[in-house]
């Protein structure tokens, strides 16, 4: 077995890492939609999560015969890569503590998240965050199931802070089209598309906050759908002025062309890829001193940041060296770190 130290174990200390999770979210509603999803993943490879609608995507009336849908299908051998999760009904919606109650027992040991709508402050989520433990700890599950919190409203906004160190979250998501709707016209509707939802002032700020909150929690910032769903050029411009200006890791899918177009915008830079893997490798044979590199020095720092970005990359399938794949992601490598 190598002696080499695995970054997770040389650069972290007791801190928990930042979560290192695919760059889009592709949401589906139907069973149809859902399936076909599914089919792309396969085809794809493991670059996006699945997130199955169980608020918009059940009809009223036959929202336990959705959940229940939902529960089979991410429990079921087609969710090859476990990759999988969950939208649930909002903390108004009577339904929505029967949606964890199928669920969890359905499909809890694959659930790779549970997504939280429409809050309007921090005790809500903490509540059903609360909801969601006690469920877990009933069906004898013996995990956390992350946590996706929608930021959508005036008082989630308020309380982003708040949310974002809550138990469990991962991910917090900006909400656009609730939010616009939230300011009683006074942000034109034009805005929920491009230029304005990234111009306007007070969606710039609500952005701005949001992102700022989570990446201060150790949060993954996720960005909301682009409208047009045919131009896959405005999806790319979206995806990289959300990634390059605002600062969000991630972004909702909501029309199967859109999911690569997301995965290629967030990308790292591939110079940047070569350099950290140059970077960790020269670090990890220096048992994680400080190198120089192309005339530059690094040191914990810097490693760290590439060891993020190294992830980022192999999660959104840049093809990275074999030598660092065997150092930082074969079984060998993890071998050493447990």
């Amino acid at each position: 077995m190598s002696a080499f130290v695995h970054p997770n174990d040389a650069l972290f200390d007791a801190e928990k890492p930042f979560p290192v999770i695919p760059s889009c979210e592709h949401f589906a509603g139907s069973e149809k939609l859902i399936l076909k999803a599914q089919e792309l993943q396969k085809k794809l490879g493991p670059v996006f999560d699945i997130t199955c609608d169980c608020e918009d995507g059940a009809q009223a009336g036959f929202e336990q015969e959705h959940a229940e849908m939902v529960g089979r299908l991410i429990a079921s051998d087609s969710n090859e890569f476990n990759m999988m999760g969950a939208r649930i009904h909002d903390p108004t919606h009577p339904h929505w503590q029967k949606d964890v109650d199928i669920l969890i027992p359905a499909c809890g040991d694959k659930l790779a998240y549970i997504t939280l709508p429409k809050s309007t402050n921090a005790e809500q989520i903490k509540d059903m965050v609360n909801y969601i433990k006690l469920a877990v700890k009933k069906a004898g599950l013996n995990r956390e199931i992350p946590i996706h919190a929608l930021i959508e409203t005036h008082g989630a906004l308020k309380d982003v802070w708040d949310i974002a160190a809550t138990d469990w979250v991962q991910v917090l998501d900006f909400g656009m089209m609730d939010f616009v709707s939230g300011h009683y016209g006074a942000i034109p509707a034009a805005c929920m598309r491009s230029p304005g939802q990234f111009d306007h002032k007070i969606l710039a700020r609500g952005k701005s906050e949001m992102v700022a909150a989570a990446l201060a929690n150790g949060v993954v910032p996720c960005h909301n759908v682009t409208l047009d769903l045919k131009n896959v050029q405005q999806t790319i411009d979206d995806a990289t002025r959300a990634r390059q200006e605002f600062g969000f890791l991630r972004m909702w899918s909501i029309y199967p062309t859109q999911i690569t177009a997301i995965v290629d915008a967030m990308k790292p830079d591939y110079g940047e890829v070569e350099d950290a893997q140059d970077i960790l490798l020269a670090a990890q044979a220096n048992n994680w001193g400080p190198i120089q590199h192309k005339g530059e020095l690094h040191d914990r720092a810097t490693y760290r940041y590439f060891w993020e970005l190294l992830q980022r990359a192999q999660v959104t399938g840049i093809d990275i060296s074999e030598a660092a794949k065997v150092a930082f992601f074969s079984e060998l490598a993890k071998g050493d770190v447990a």
